[in-house]
């Protein structure tokens, strides 16, 4: 704002306490309401509103009138109810009520048109036949956070990412078949507990906070297994509907990854779940409509997030993904050469750390996008600096300099941590630092700041000595280095 510069370069000379000050700062907050009340004709929502609400808060104007038409102009709503409740929580109100209005604004903006779905489910498979999904997970290099709505809305989003298998299998896995008993069965393998669905809310309960297996329930009511998703038909009970489809359903997930782990676990087994029911149902979705429904699944679950993690693993390779602006974010792939990943002279300077540490990137994202709401101009200026930075991560990954890929993760880890500190735990910041010499470079992967480690180390024996130093210095009983490879088919469905 135009305080904000007036007391960064003319404060010092005139004073805070100078006449000429003390007149610009009464204009400027006299102004405040004004500017607030016509923010569909002025200025006011391309501003740094998070500077704005502690001026306004400071001040005794009342909040401004409502903006009311979210219909047509989303963002402008979005950012006045931010904005109300920035400056309620600064004067010690609650300020909850305008946030959640917010949220739910952009949540419902993605969900919507899902709900207008016509869709027909019929059994596709044999008695004895399984359907078997399967998707790698993806490790992010560059760009990370600006596929994110709404800055991916807004500006377009563009990152690099990579699709692996771990210790030579896709770590995700969903396993689909039809039962007799006219029920959805859920299994995970992993966590070691079931869940049988008799009722159409018992889908409904995706959102719910503790609600067991929100994902494969988000993913059924989008396959049309709820009256909310689907205006084909409407079915007096989930009994009446799986009777029509042909039988009952048994899903089966397994994750052989922890929660937190900063692989886009979470997404990519939600766009598993879909690729299964895909083929089960009869329903055709290609890669694309899949993770399109996976970005609705996380709005669905209240999570939150952005598209890259579903791209990520469910396509193969490396690849630089990109959207312009526009609800419809659909990226266009580039795909990168993959030598550097793949040739035996670099593959052993490749390392995975499993740290031990987990963090969900729940309260981080809904940190990071309070912020894109209200146009925070450091944090918009550091995911305008992630956007472009992917260019730089493109042309060394094509120009094959190894080095030079390893000082742009660098880069991106650092910033990564200018949108939060949190990203760099202690003990994570402890390991790097006694490797750091023998590092081209290497970060904490996914948005929370736990999970695995990416180095690239300098050499082969920069790679043995790090090992070592890890092996003798464990932050916790459970890190440890996994070996990778660079999955060549991303997600996969079969039939048994």
């Amino acid at each position: 704002s135009y305080y904000a510069f007036f007391s960064t370069t003319c404060l010092p000379f005139f004073g805070a306490g100078s006449r000429l000050f003390k007149q610009q700062k009464s204009l400027l907050e006299a102004s405040l309401p004004v500017l607030a009340r016509n923010s569909d004709r002025s200025v006011f929502s391309q501003v740094d509103l998070d500077h704005t609400a502690k001026l306004y808060a400071q001040t005794d104007h009342a909040l401004p009138e409502m903006f009311p038409d979210r219909e047509v102009r989303i963002f402008p709503f979005i950012r006045d109810r931010m904005f109300r409740s920035k400056v309620e929580k600064l004067r010690g109100l609650d300020g909850g009520a305008f946030e959640k209005e917010a949220f739910a604004a952009l949540r419902e903006t993605v969900i919507l048109p899902y709900k207008d779905q016509s869709i027909t489910s019929r059994n596709q498979v044999l008695a004895d036949q399984v359907v078997w999904s399967r998707s790698p997970v993806r490790l992010d290099i560059a760009g990370g956070w600006t596929d994110t709505p709404p800055f991916c809305f807004l500006n377009g989003g563009r990152v690099v990412n990579l699709a692996v298998e771990l210790n030579g299998q896709p770590p995700i896995q969903v396993f689909l078949r039809v039962c007799e008993e006219k029920h959805v069965q859920v299994r995970s393998i992993d966590l070691g507990v079931s869940e049988t669905i008799h009722e159409f809310d018992q889908i409904a309960e995706y959102a719910q906070v503790g609600s067991g297996f929100s994902i494969p329930k988000a993913a059924l009511a989008l396959a049309g297994f709820h009256p909310d998703f689907n205006q084909l038909k409407v079915y007096p009970d989930l009994k009446s509907q799986l009777e029509d489809f042909g039988g009952g359903i048994e899903i089966t997930l397994l994750c052989a990854i922890p929660k937190g782990s900063g692989l886009g676990t979470s997404s990519i087994l939600a766009a598993t779940v879909l690729g299964a029911l895909s083929e089960l149902c009869g329903l055709g979705w290609d890669k694309t409509e899949i993770a399109q429904r996976t970005l609705v699944i996380e709005q669905m679950l209240t999570t939150g997030g952005g598209w890259q993690d579903q791209y990520g693993g469910i396509l193969h390779g490396i690849k630089l993904l990109e959207t312009v602006s526009g609800l419809n974010q659909i990226p266009k792939v580039h795909w990168l050469p993959d030598h550097l990943f793949t040739d035996p002279a670099y593959t052993p300077n490749l390392l995975l750390y499993y740290t031990g540490i987990t963090r969900v990137a729940k309260d981080l994202l809904g940190e990071i996008v309070r912020g894109m709401f209200l146009n925070k101009k450091d944090l918009l200026f550091t995911l305008n600096a992630l956007h472009h930075h992917t260019a730089d991560m493109q042309s060394v990954i094509q120009s094959g300099d190894f080095a030079g890929v390893g000082n742009a993760i660098r880069h991106t880890w650092n910033l990564n941590q200018q949108l939060d500190a949190g990203t760099n735990p202690p003990e994570v910041a402890k390991l790097m630092d006694s490797v750091d010499d023998l590092l081209s470079g290497g970060k904490l992967l996914g948005a929370g700041g736990g999970g695995y480690l990416f180095m690239l180390a300098k050499d082969a024996e920069a790679a043995v000595r790090i090992k070592k130093i890890f092996g003798e210095n464990p932050p916790n009983a459970t890190a440890r280095f996994v070996n990778m490879n660079l999955s060549k088919t991303g997600l996969r469905t079969t039939r048994s």
